[in-house]
């Protein structure tokens, strides 16, 4: 089963997202330190963002690169595809993308980010568009609870760290 779209790996790079589709980025600060820094990561790194926002997430275990899943709401099911892992000094996420049958079509990366000042932030950037009819249908309704998502997300990991 292949991907939905083509820029693998764009929320992952810096400068702009691609053109022909909605932008979010979105972040928190969530502490600072390297303790916080490792804890985060590890949360992101087992899904604790999505299960905090609600969904299941089908395997469970680890995010791995290559590792398809399938996240599931009510009534909804939503197969991505984990096309990036990432453990750098400053950073610590992944990246996963869409595949055929995802209400949208594109990708969403999970980012923990330590500054040079200490901080450290827990970031979300995506870029999609409509992939299934219902998603076209209802635009601004989707568009609208992929951002109260993205809170839940960013709630999730802050409330992780504690």
């Amino acid at each position: 089963m292949s991907l939905t779209y083509t820029e693998i790996g764009a929320t992952l790079a810096d400068g702009e997202l691609p053109p022909g589709y909605a932008h979010l980025d979105r972040r928190v600060r969530i502490g600072s330190g390297q303790e916080c820094f490792e804890r985060a990561g590890a949360a992101v790194l087992a899904w604790r963002a999505q299960r905090g926002a609600g969904l299941r997430v089908t395997p469970g275990g680890e995010v791995g690169e290559g590792a398809d899943v399938v996240l599931r709401a009510p009534f909804l099911r939503i197969p991505c595809r984990v096309v990036r892992v990432v453990r750098a000094p400053e950073r610590i996420g992944f990246a996963y993308g869409t595949l055929p049958g995802h209400p949208e079509c594109g990708e969403e990366a999970f980012l923990v980010e330590w500054a040079a000042d200490g901080a450290v932030w827990f970031r979300i950037r995506a870029f999609s568009r409509p992939g299934r009819w219902y998603a076209r249908l209802g635009g601004p309704v989707a568009r609208g609870v992929q951002k109260w998502v993205t809170g839940r997300y960013l709630r999730a990991v802050a409330d992780a760290v504690g």
